[in-house]
């Protein structure tokens, strides 16, 4: 496996079906033989009922139309099940697929059940025999009929949990099938289910958060808005807990879209602590590229890194877009970075040491520094008799200091009161 490779560790928290996605990238990248990632989907597909699928990439693999007899026998497995749910499920799905029997359903799902058991027939049975068709139909790699179905059945379930578990189902249906916009809604309706439902433990509602974070990528680093997405959700407190809990590896991808997005780089400050202080959990070039430039000075070492970061947004998938868009940015932004951050330190900088770096001459070197003053609004100017770069440095006041530390805590002080007191009042309701 590539040393920056977090596949394994990605896949661990999806669906199956999400998996396949992954391993086209790699296939694409030509980061693993061909041999290896055919033989990765042919274990990927033996848990789904995709059957036929897993067929043709046996006869692709190994160059012959026969197919093992084990698959032949889970097709014809596959197929007499499919008939069985076929059957159960036909009273409801025939009134499903009538849209003039649809529009007599209302948002009281009391008043839904009633009426389907009085006028139709269809009782739990066959309404939790839609769950099984639509949960059927998936592991065939039918998303469309099963977003549909799953759709129509939490309108119906009164069953939370298995609600909960059909709107997963749909969330991954519209993932795979690109309706970005789709599935940010359900992403959101999931995520506050999430957030506000009692977990029988805490540890369920953490692992439920990690889960929706690795999902939240497909969506993120595909839908126009996506790049805000990432950063609003992660950063949140609970969220951003959970990374530090159990998914370090998340900040692979929150570093890049922080970085590539200029709107949100007032974020970059808050990163750059969470790194700090995940530094002996989990680190990559991406992560020490900004640990050089903004908490060590090390400007020699961030050139360094960000030479390797290149490999690692290779192996970058759904963001490998956003990984070139680091690389480029930061090739140009890293002299300008190295000098706002020289000027926390020093307020001289030789011109000869500058060119030296940028691999100039004293000339060019003067030239490019100028337009860099001018373009970039720093405070700093050129003596060109002595040959240095004078910046002034910026004290700030300790009064300043205070306020900005205290800017947010009157809302993290609502959200501690509001956490403590939910769960009390949802015990007392509980007890009653």
């Amino acid at each position: 496996m590539g040393e920056h490779d977090l596949t394994a560790v990605m896949a661990a928290q999806l669906d199956r079906h999400l998996v396949f996605p992954l391993l086209e990238f790699l296939q694409e990248r030509q980061h693993y033989k061909d041999e290896e990632i055919l033989e990765a989907k042919i274990r990927l597909l033996n848990g789904t009922n995709m059957v036929d699928y897993a067929m043709d990439i046996h006869k692709s693999l190994h160059g012959t139309d026969d197919v093992p007899a084990d698959m032949v026998a889970r097709r014809a497995e596959v197929l007499a099940r499919l008939k069985s749910l076929d059957a159960a499920a036909a009273p409801i799905v025939s009134f499903l697929q009538n849209p003039q029997l649809v529009q007599e359903l209302r948002p009281d799902k009391q008043y839904n059940i009633h009426m389907l058991q009085e006028r139709f027939q269809i009782g739990p049975d066959q309404i939790e025999a839609l769950y099984q068709y639509a949960k059927f139909q998936f592991e065939c790699g039918n998303y469309s009929w099963a977003a549909d179905y799953l759709y129509q059945y939490r309108a119906l379930c009164t069953n939370s949990e298995r609600s909960v578990s059909a709107l997963w189902g749909k969330l991954a249906a519209e993932i795979l099938m690109q309706n970005w916009d789709v599935a940010l809604e359900e992403l959101n309706r999931l995520k506050e289910i999430i957030d506000s439902k009692n977990f029988s433990s805490p540890l369920n509602q953490l692992q439920n958060r990690i889960w929706l974070m690795h999902w939240s990528l497909f969506i993120f680093f595909n839908h126009e808005n996506g790049r805000n997405g990432i950063i609003d959700l992660f950063f949140q407190d609970r969220y951003l807990n959970a990374i530090q809990t159990n998914a370090h590896h998340l900040l692979r991808y929150l570093a890049t879209a922080v970085v590539v997005n200029k709107r949100r780089r007032n974020m970059l400050k808050e990163l750059i602590k969470v790194i700090q202080q995940e530094q002996n959990s989990y680190k990559d070039p991406i992560t020490e590229f900004l640990e050089c430039l903004y908490v060590n000075y090390d400007f020699d070492g961030a050139q360094k890194k960000l030479a390797e970061c290149e490999q690692v947004c290779s192996w970058l998938f759904l963001a490998n877009v956003m990984g070139i868009q680091f690389i480029a940015l930061n090739s140009v932004y890293l002299p300008i970075c190295s000098l706002e951050c020289y000027q926390l330190v020093f307020n001289v900088w030789y011109d000869s040491m500058l060119a030296e770096k940028l691999n100039m001459s004293y000339d060019e070197a003067e030239v490019w520094i100028m337009n860099l003053i001018k373009n970039s609004k720093l405070d700093a100017k050129i003596d060109s008799v002595s040959g240095t770069l004078i910046m002034a440095t910026n004290q700030v006041n300790v009064h300043e200091q205070i306020i900005e530390s205290l800017k947010n805590l009157n809302m993290r002080t609502y959200m501690l009161a509001k956490n403590i007191v939910e769960p009390a009042q949802a015990a007392q309701q509980a007890a009653r």
